[in-house]
């Protein structure tokens, strides 16, 4: 851990940057509220999991409505010396769930306990990083890879096992944004990636295995942002050779803006899956979500999604409509709450889904 003084110093020069910095979570509306990039508060410079000494100052001194003093100025950085850091998160949630034609259902849920670690073999330059889901169930990797910094921080190079970089980052995995590309942060793949950080400009390469494992089909996912302290706009782009039965190709468009206490998320992606079965699998999903920040420690989520499973097919549309209010009482300690209502082909009743749940979220 940091020694005391070098914490005061840390926290007097990063006060004045923290009212306006990301949030401890992968959250992309936090990015477009503050006009950072995922890396100012995260590890891997693609956001979500292990934070940085940046994050987690942030999230004891600015995220939460009140900060519990534990008798002393010493703050959680997540540093146990300079060549090791470790994190985690932990959530848990109350789920009610009704169905057409069908009793409701409730229930106590585990979602999932994480823990992260990153070795800094080369302070600045070169670390060792691990994601490990330990519940539910068997222990799960989720990532582990390399990744090698260049003098300047302009470029990086990442080996290993990793998420992919596709449009924003949601922390809600059943997202219908999600379903297009196939491509979410329970979906890790094996490969390489190249990242380019400058100036305003954010890019991402990587080289994977895709959907076949084998040495003749392979992934590729890339995207390219450009961030401006109020808005930013991106393109995305996927190929998936399957090597037997064709390929799949999505393309996508993600933007944000902040109007004043609200920031505005958006994705439209489109996808030609001649993978599947039936050689026509052309999806379409779109997202518009509102984030308003009521105050510090309080947001409110209101979203509306899309998926169009088969453009060539007349009338099976879905929709999903969500409201969330989440709320961090004090560090490390999050209350999320809401309500989401699907809408879809009415002779299939699980597309009518409506769904209310208490979530607290445990993250350090």
């Amino acid at each position: 851990m940091m020694n005391r003084s070098c914490l005061r110093v840390l926290r007097y020069l990063l006060l004045p940057l923290l009212f306006t910095a990301l949030e401890a979570h992968a959250e992309p509306y936090l990015a477009v509220q503050t006009g950072f990039k995922c890396g100012q508060c995260h590890v891997n410079p693609t956001g979500g999991g292990e934070r940085t000494v940046f994050g987690n100052v942030f999230a004891q001194t600015q995220l939460a409505a009140k900060r519990l003093d534990a008798g002393g100025s010493d703050l959680w950085t997540g540093e146990v010396n300079r060549f090791l850091s470790i994190g985690g998160n932990v959530r848990g949630n109350f789920e009610y769930t009704k169905i057409p034609n069908s009793t409701y259902t409730d229930s106590f849920n585990l979602k999932q306990a994480r823990v992260y670690a990153a070795v800094n073999v080369i302070p600045q330059r070169f670390f060792v990083y691990v994601d490990e889901q330990i519940a539910p169930g068997t222990a799960l990797n989720r990532e582990v890879y390399g990744v090698y910094w260049s003098a300047n921080h302009q470029w990086y190079l990442k080996a290993g096992q990793m998420y992919l970089p596709f449009g924003l980052r949601l922390q809600d995995q059943t997202a219908l944004i999600n379903f297009p590309s196939g491509i979410n942060m329970l979906l890790p793949d094996r490969g390489v990636e190249l990242g380019f950080e400058r100036g305003h400009w954010d890019a991402q390469l990587a080289l994977t295995n895709g959907t076949t494992e084998t040495t003749h089909g392979k992934q590729v996912s890339s995207q390219l942002a450009y961030v401006e302290s109020m808005w930013r706009l991106g393109l995305a782009a996927n190929f998936n050779s399957a090597n037997t039965g064709g390929s799949k190709v999505v393309a996508g468009v993600f933007a944000g803006l902040r109007t004043g206490p609200i920031a505005w998320l958006g994705q439209v992606d489109l996808s030609d899956d001649h993978s599947l079965p039936v050689q026509s699998g052309r999806q379409l999903g779109t997202l518009l979500e509102a984030n308003w920040r009521i105050a510090q420690g309080h947001n409110l989520k209101l979203t509306h999604e899309s998926r169009d499973p088969n453009r060539s097919v007349a009338n099976d549309g879905q929709t999903r409509y969500s409201i969330v209010y989440e709320m961090t009482p004090i560090q490390f300690v999050q209350v999320r709450t809401g309500f989401r209502y699907s809408d879809g082909i009415p002779q299939v009743p699980t597309q009518h889904l409506k769904l209310g749940f208490v979530e607290l979220h445990g993250f350090f």
